[in-house]
């Protein structure tokens, strides 16, 4: 298959990668997907949505399809039920893709690539169907880290993902990367005020319990009590300087994830697949 877009240097390659910056995501409304797990994630939410009839609030869509001719004999079957949605990949060279997502020393170019609406629904959407576990992301700024929060919190069952005003933005290419797909799943609201974010949660039935390694109470505690088998939202704090003092003072229990050997912490995105799946299994457990 000949190569249709083959100049590095092309305005439409640097229009695509200046959305690796969050004021281009911003006025575009667009983000970049890299990766062939990710792009499939994103090409089945919009096979979901054009069975309903409509795009589901949270799930963005594909606005363009880039593939590498490698790319497109590899992953064929994946770009068929592309075009099927009416998505036609646009064929680069590797050069292209690789100067596309800023990667110019990639030795394994990931061979595909998706520029996708941005994801994300409101508050009061996210909670439109009460979720008996909701994640709240309380001025985390590492993009792995949070990426990987949310891939946990999808993977654990929960039914939205909240993240306040000064964490990172998940549209941040590390932290589409590290969500795998994820971040098509599920409801993701943003720029929540914390206090606001709370006040929805609790008038939904959840309790509101805050991470933090010097908690009062004991994750096994809770587990063991049956506690967790309520509706229950976990806040998550920053990498370096933990939960802010209002999240500390507006959850109802501060809890610690107990530590059996001798390190020292958990980073976050541990200690939330720790909590997040404690509280799934309870849940599980009371149905």
């Amino acid at each position: 298959m000949t190569p249709v877009l083959a100049n590095p240097r092309s305005d439409r390659v640097k229009a695509v990668r200046r959305l690796a910056g969050r004021s281009a995501r911003e006025r575009a409304g667009l983000f970049l997907v890299e990766g062939p797990q990710a792009v499939r994630e994103a090409i089945d939410a919009d096979e979901r949505a054009s069975g309903t009839g409509s795009q589901e609030a949270f799930a963005g869509g594909i606005r363009d399809l880039y593939a590498t001719p490698e790319g497109a004999d590899r992953f064929s079957g994946m770009l068929d039920a592309a075009r099927r949605l009416g998505h036609e990949p646009r064929i680069v060279t590797p050069a292209v893709l690789a100067a596309m997502t800023g990667d110019e020393g990639a030795v394994t170019p990931q061979g595909v690539l998706a520029v996708c609406r941005l994801v994300g629904a409101g508050l009061a959407a996210a909670l439109r169907d009460e979720p008996p576990l909701v994640a709240v992301l309380a001025g985390v700024q590492d993009p792995g880290n949070a990426g990987t929060v949310i891939r946990a919190a999808d993977a654990a069952g929960a039914g939205a993902v909240l993240v306040t005003e000064g964490s990172v933005d998940v549209h941040n290419p590390k932290c589409v990367r590290s969500t795998a797909g994820s971040l098509f799943h599920l409801p993701i609201a943003t720029r929540v005020p914390l206090e606001q974010a709370i006040t929805a949660l609790r008038r939904r039935g959840s309790r509101v319990l805050a991470a933090d390694g010097d908690g009062r109470t004991d994750l096994d505690d809770l587990a063991d009590d049956g506690a967790l088998a309520a509706p229950t939202a976990w806040i998550f704090g920053n990498e370096a300087n933990g939960l802010p003092p209002e999240a500390l003072e507006l959850a109802d229990d501060v809890v610690r994830v107990p530590l059996y050997g001798r390190a020292e912490s958990l980073n976050v995105a541990t200690a939330a697949t720790v909590c997040l799946y404690a509280t799934a299994r309870a849940q599980r457990k009371r149905v």
